[in-house]
């Protein structure tokens, strides 16, 4: 099982790991903000995660975690 984690207080919603996601399984919320007023970046199935890491290792402020056990 895979579990990605996304810290939504400190994603500044570039859009990055959206377009890295060989899946197609992340996405902006487009009816949320969070404290700094963005947009963060959502998981939209989990179960479709291959842990590629690919949408991690382009963030450029590290806020993707992932967990396989």
């Amino acid at each position: 099982m895979v579990q990605l984690t996304i810290d939504e207080s400190r994603c500044k919603g570039c859009g990055l790991c959206v377009r890295a996601c060989p899946k197609k399984i992340l996405e902006l919320a487009k009816n949320k903000l969070n404290e700094k007023g963005y947009h963060p970046a959502q998981m939209m199935d989990q179960a479709a995660c291959v842990a590629c890491a690919s949408c991690a290792r382009t963030c450029p402020d590290a806020v993707i975690t992932i967990e396989k056990e």
